[in-house]
């Protein structure tokens, strides 16, 4: 193992070394843990240095995982968020090494957060609303499907509307959120993939949009896939580190994006509430209108119905978690996991196995976590008391994102803010510009 010396002499380096060694140790893991590494927004030349390594021990980089963490000072977000994303690098060289851990225990260690089974009561109320919603006669699972089939764009429209919600999304995001100058997105297209849509960095400022065209996407599904994928989801938060780091106000450790991470539970949270926050309420009828104009036949009752929909649906979300707990921790056979996906989450045979190769997946075995627990934790959060309004905290949190323990201590107090001085404003300036309530306490 590579001596480091931003570690060595007991954290003397300071925090910003001790990132620089998180970084490092990142780096090093995705080599024995193959795709771990989301994207590295940092110097090349320091992955090249890596890669021309011995190639690194699990047990190593276990034993690197202590040695940072013990030299990370009390206090401070910094420390807390390295110290939540050493824990998770812990586990991830631990399981390298070819340590079993327990499913629960390993998602507790990643993500910082414990899981249990969804209730079924409350799955039962998501129905009878549903049922409400869609109206008609019929057994419920049926008449989704039928309201699905109708949502559902023909192939050939796909990247015409796919890059009309970009368009339109990359506007609103820029407008609430901010970006940064340069960036762009390049979409892709593929048959099969296990997944509906990613993300993949491609630097600088530029992420690849991969969409899986061979799940028939519907109208309705859409600006909630590029909202997570794009703007203001995972490329947005990349590209506003990227910025940052190249203006000088970045900081080590975001340099990194690593799977099976508290990062990764809080970044997949805020894509999933991204379309909320930058369109909010009424975001059905803006995009069937959006599609409209690029020349895509939509329906505007249609849309509407469908945000109702998906609003319901998402309260449906913790099923696909208790799927990967049936799998994973109680070791339940195949057929009773799709038995359960289809039952409360009203999806035919196909769809429920869909699923269950995603749950099933070495790489993704844990990730439904990071949408059910992520968002779960970050809404109370993004809409909390105080000033900031929504799209300012979301913007906090792609910049700095707090941990989930942070999380669950609820957004923080905004200091007070001096009363304004009258005095300080001439009485012209008052009569001008004042009787229009621009004046700091003339409304």
């Amino acid at each position: 193992m590579v001596a480091d010396p931003d570690v060595d002499g007991a954290g003397s380096a300071g925090l910003d070394g001790l990132a620089r060694a998180y970084v490092r140790l990142a780096l090093r893991l995705d080599r024995v843990v193959p795709g771990v590494l989301d994207a590295h927004l940092g110097d090349p030349a320091d992955t090249a240095r890596v890669a021309a390594e011995p190639a690194p021990r699990p047990d190593d980089l276990t034993r690197e995982t202590d040695r940072l963490r013990q030299a990370l000072p009390t206090g401070g977000s910094r420390a807390a968020f390295l110290d939540a994303q050493l824990r998770a690098c812990r586990v991830l060289a631990e399981r390298a090494g070819g340590r079993e851990i327990g499913f629960i225990d390993e998602v507790e260690r990643s993500y910082g957060v414990r899981i249990a089974r969804g209730e079924p009561d409350r799955y039962r109320e998501a129905h009878r609303a549903l049922d409400a919603l869609l109206g008609g006669s019929g057994a419920l699972p049926e008449r989704l499907a039928a309201f699905r089939d109708g949502d559902r764009l023909a192939p050939g429209h796909l990247p015409t509307a796919l890059a009309a919600a970009v368009r339109a999304l990359r506007e609103r995001t820029a407008a609430t959120v901010g970006l940064p100058p340069g960036e762009d997105v390049t979409l892709e297209v593929v048959d099969t993939a296990p997944w509906s849509g990613f993300s993949r960095w491609v630097g600088p400022r530029r992420s690849t949009i991969t969409v899986n065209g061979g799940i028939g996407h519907r109208v309705t599904h859409l600006p909630l896939l590029v909202a997570h994928e794009a703007y203001p989801g995972h490329h947005t938060e990349h590209c506003r580190v990227a910025a940052a780091r190249a203006t000088g106000g970045g900081r080590p450790e975001r340099e990194v994006f690593l799977a099976r991470t508290p990062q990764s539970l809080v970044a997949e949270g805020a894509a999933e509430l991204g379309l909320e926050a930058v369109v909010g309420p009424g975001w059905g009828r803006w995009n069937a209108e959006v599609l409209a104009a690029a020349g895509v036949p939509t329906d505007l009752d249609r849309a509407a119905l469908g945000e109702a929909v998906e609003a319901v649906m998402a309260r449906l979300a913790p099923v696909r978690q208790d799927a990967a707990l049936m799998l994973h921790a109680e070791h339940r056979p195949d057929a009773e996991v799709v038995a359960h996906l289809r039952r409360w989450l009203l999806v035919d045979e196909a769809r429920a196995r869909r699923m269950l190769e995603f749950l099933a997946h070495p790489r993704w075995r844990t990730h439904t976590t990071t949408y059910v627990e992520g968002a779960r934790l970050l809404r109370p959060w993004l809409v909390g008391s105080g000033p900031d309004s929504v799209t300012a905290r979301l913007a906090r949190v792609l910049d700095d994102p707090p941990t989930p323990e942070e999380l669950r201590a609820g957004p923080p107090t905004p200091a007070p803010r001096p009363a304004p001085r009258r005095a300080a404003w001439p009485p012209w300036l008052r009569r001008t510009v004042g009787g229009r309530g621009l004046l700091p306490g003339s409304r």
